[in-house]
């Protein structure tokens, strides 16, 4: 018996926002890793016969939910093809988690597909969902790692694998889309309740909680991308169905890591113009929220033409809190408390200078934390050298101790970032079956601020990506 019994509130939301759903039972299941650690959150069995389908989870009410979606711009019916809903598990903090199964067989949205994954992109799921965590970005997280001795078509014939993902919720921007297009207003309306009570309860006590919602999931978007490009983070795939209401990142298909500092960096193979680019993402989730208020603007005021000028204004609006956190999180990353005009000029010219230097994006930052900038290329810049003048007097003029300083930056700089060729190779050895370096992995990514070692080691003999490297969306 499991120490929690599932929920199913949104199963209860009825059959126009999700259909029922069958888990195959895998031929023979082996797991690869289970997370523990998210575990103790969670109190869910330690038993590979619950993440494979030949055992199920107490209460629990398998469904496909449906959504639709942009998919680079362009509109679409969608729905959950290879992921299974099975419930949701109410964690130790009191909060609802959704327990879904990836890759574990068809459903009404499939397509024609089989509904199944192969272990390379549910391995990169788990390790870069949890370097995420270890990061403190939010994010959706990984249970378990199951293959299920069972041959799927993906680009090859490779082993099959079924990914357990937590997530506070998967309602995403599509979800609304999907309601307001094929569903009108009421379901709308049944959807916005429901996503309030679930993810923004004090809301409900507000004039207009509808306009409030907006507000909300607009900062933790304009929060959750600065916090990914001070990372150096590239979704890859910020299609509307990809962003989550929750404010956590969703969906780890063509992501990856950025290595040289390139503003236009873009891995993803489907994105050809770069519609996703690094420094394009802020824009694309400005373009995302705009479809997302869309869907509900008649609960703003009956008066469409008001309810489209309220949404204007706020909308307008996202520019300078998005600017807030980005800039706020340079800063910090620099060693400063707070930012001001001339931090934003010394931070641009940095960053300026990184890309003309063509230098590593992470260890730059590592470099400054430990005060061995003297180890870049860009200490043969007499540019930077000016601009590293300047900082030093901005430090300076802080009432902060030196310790102090390299405090900040080091809770602001990870030493290691999931590399992509680590994520390359880890893949390349699963596919033999040898799970040594995944775990590997894991295990040195879990704590990225810790400046150990054993850290500072694997970031002296960092493996770039190639030029050209491609990602592709496998998830």
């Amino acid at each position: 018996m499991t120490n929690y019994i599932l929920e199913n509130t949104y199963a209860s939301l009825g059959d126009f926002f999700s259909t029922k759903a069958y888990v195959d039972k895998a031929i023979k299941p082996e797991m690869i890793v289970f997370n523990d650690d998210l575990n103790k959150e969670l109190h869910l069995p330690n038993q590979v016969d619950y993440y494979c389908g030949l055992k199920n989870l107490d209460n629990s009410i398998p469904i496909a939910m449906a959504y639709a979606g942009h998919q680079f711009g362009y509109f679409t019916k969608l729905g959950d093809g290879r992921a299974i809903l099975l419930g949701e598990v109410l964690d130790t903090n009191k909060q609802l988690n959704d327990i879904v199964l990836k890759g574990s067989g068809k459903t009404t949205y499939s397509r024609g597909g089989d509904g199944k994954a192969s272990i390379g992109p549910m391995l990169r799921e788990y390790l870069v969902s949890e370097s995420m965590h270890a990061l403190k970005i939010p994010t959706t997280r990984s249970l378990a790692l199951v293959t299920t001795g069972e041959k799927v078509r993906s680009t090859t014939i490779e082993d099959g694998a079924i990914l357990t993902r937590v997530a506070s919720s998967h309602i995403r921007v599509g979800t609304f889309e999907y309601a307001y297009a094929f569903g009108g207003t009421d379901q709308v309306k049944i959807l916005c309740d429901y996503t309030i009570n679930r993810h923004y309860p004090d809301l409900n006590d507000k004039p207009n909680k509808y306009i409030e919602f907006f507000k909300e999931v607009m900062t933790r978007q304009a929060k959750l991308i600065a916090s990914w490009m001070h990372v150096g983070f590239i979704h890859g795939v910020m299609n509307t169905d990809n962003m989550a209401i929750s404010g956590q990142t969703i969906d780890y298909g063509p992501c990856a890591f950025m290595d040289y500092y390139q503003k236009d960096t873009c891995y993803s193979s489907i994105d050809v113009n770069k519609r996703y680019a690094y420094n394009n993402q802020a824009n694309i989730a400005m373009w995302n929220l705009a479809r997302f208020v869309e869907t509900f603007l008649f609960l703003f005021d009956e008066d469409i033409e008001i309810a489209a000028s309220i949404a204007n204004v706020i909308i307008n609006g996202f520019k300078e809190i998005y600017d807030h956190y980005y800039y706020l999180g340079y800063a910090n990353k620099l060693g400063l408390e707070t930012y001001t005009s001339q931090d934003k000029t010394l931070i641009d010219n940095l960053l300026s200078l990184m890309e003309e230097v063509h230098v590593d994006y992470t260890n730059t930052f590592v470099y400054l934390t430990l005060n061995q900038i003297e180890k870049s290329p860009l200490y043969k810049n007499e540019s930077f050298l000016f601009w590293y003048e300047q900082y030093q007097e901005r430090l300076s003029s802080q009432d902060l101790s030196k310790e102090q300083i390299q405090a900040l930056m080091k809770t602001n700089n990870p030493v290691l970032i999931p590399r992509n060729m680590w994520i390359e190779d880890a893949i390349k050895q699963a596919e033999k079956k040898d799970y040594s370096l995944f775990k590997a992995l894991l295990n040195l990514l879990k704590n990225p601020y810790d400046y150990s070692q054993e850290q500072l080691d694997y970031m002296d003999v960092v493996t770039t990506s190639p030029f050209g490297y491609k990602t592709y969306c496998g998830t």
